[in-house]
């Protein structure tokens, strides 16, 4: 019986001049970069927002639970429905949808249009990066795909790790609502570049649930599946209350804590190349190394985190691990589904999106119940997990 996820190589990219094929491949980065800042925008504000509107710090967590959940439902059924439409109206579409949830967020005169904000961008996370994650291919001659899918990829992790700084600035200078502001104008000069430069994307073979479905039987994918969800769990569940903690634990002021996520963003990006000249060699080992760090930041955070140098040599550390876990993560997932690239991209953006949110609500509980130093503890020994789970799969195979 034939492999149902393997399908014929798609279409060649049109016949284009060099320059528009980059601003399209550009414009999908951009895109890509905007959503991923978006979704983390909260991490850095979320003291400011909850004193703005009387609630806890767990509760402000929710802000980075909502989008997570809908970007993983809305990742497999925007898939599914949207596999016989064009693609460059649907990523314009879903880019608009961004700049209305942040127009809403910098206006809410309560928490609750806020949170009515966090699902909009969930539903246009799960939207535009299942589409735009694979369509390098269809934007660039075949020579010119693999660099083509690094600058789109490299849009992940700077979004990720410039995201919260960004936001914590702006927050700072001039106010949180100022920071989705921002974010809303900026998402609509992306709208207007992807309309300008994104060709026509006629449909092609899409991913469709039964071909998930053989996916998950698959037992590379649930091993992938398995370290992403313990590595993001213990990542997003520390990460999301880092500002409480530099705030309660070394005792930062603002100013410093910015800095402090600044330095930890630029450390970011190096492990991101970093991991991404030793990924393809050796996937599971940089894993794992990726894993081990954080695990060995966060709790040291919990136990030395009081002085502000330690402090900030750990987040390095953690800024450096938590760059190369997308790379490693997508790759994984890639890797065990040969030929079915728009259904490893799916997997690998649902189980990332689900993560954050189960994340950000688990760190929640701990910190409104213990404090922020049991949050790093915690996150720690998940991190761990991570690390004997991808040692177990290396045993087990041949």
């Amino acid at each position: 019986m034939p492999d149902v996820i393997s399908h014929a190589p798609p279409p060649p990219a049109p016949a284009r001049s060099p320059l528009l094929s980059w601003l399209a491949v550009v414009a999908v980065a951009l895109g890509i970069f905007l959503i991923v800042t978006v979704e983390i925008l909260p991490i850095g504000l979320l003291t400011t927002i909850g004193s703005d509107f009387a609630i806890t710090e767990g509760t402000a967590g929710l802000m980075m639970a909502l989008p997570g959940v809908l970007a993983a439902v809305s990742a497999p059924l925007v898939t599914a429905a949207l596999g016989r439409a064009d693609r460059r109206p649907a990523l314009a579409g879903f880019i608009l949808l961004l700049a209305l949830a942040n127009f809403l967020a910098a206006m809410a005169p309560g928490y609750w249009l806020v949170l009515v904000s966090r699902v909009l961008v969930g539903v246009s996370i799960g939207g535009f990066w299942s589409i735009g994650a694979g369509l390098a291919v269809r934007l660039v001659p075949m020579r010119s795909v693999g660099r083509a899918t690094t600058v789109i990829f490299s849009a992940v992790p700077l979004g990720s790790v410039l995201g919260v700084p960004l936001g914590t600035f702006i927050g700072d200078v001039a106010g949180w609502r100022a920071a989705f502001l921002t974010m809303a104008f900026l998402t609509l000069g992306v709208f207007a570049l992807l309309l300008a430069v994104v060709p026509p994307l006629p449909p092609e073979r899409a991913a469709n649930l039964s071909v998930l479905g053989d996916l998950l039987r698959r037992t590379g994918t649930r091993y992938a599946l398995a370290v992403t969800f313990l590595v993001v769990l213990a990542h997003f569940g520390a990460y999301t209350y880092v500002a409480p903690f530099l705030e309660q634990v070394p005792r930062m002021d603002s100013g410093l804590i910015t800095v402090c996520l600044l330095i930890y963003g630029s450390a970011g990006v190096v492990g991101t190349f970093l991991a991404g000249s030793a990924v393809t060699r050796a996937p599971r080992a940089a894993f794992a190394t990726a894993a081990a760090l954080i695990a060995g930041a966060t709790l040291a955070l919990a136990a030395f985190g009081r002085w502000d140098a330690v402090a900030v040599a750990l987040l390095v550390v953690w800024g450096v691990a938590y760059g190369a876990v997308p790379v490693c993560s997508q790759t994984w997932f890639a890797q065990a589904a040969p030929g079915a690239a728009e259904a490893s991209s799916v997997l690998f953006t649902s189980s990332f999106q689900a993560t954050i949110a189960l994340g950000a609500l688990a760190g929640g509980a701990v910190v409104d119940h213990a404090s922020p130093s049991a949050v790093m503890v915690a996150g720690g020994a998940t991190a761990f997990l991570a690390v004997l789970t991808i040692g177990n799969h290396c045993l087990r195979r041949p």
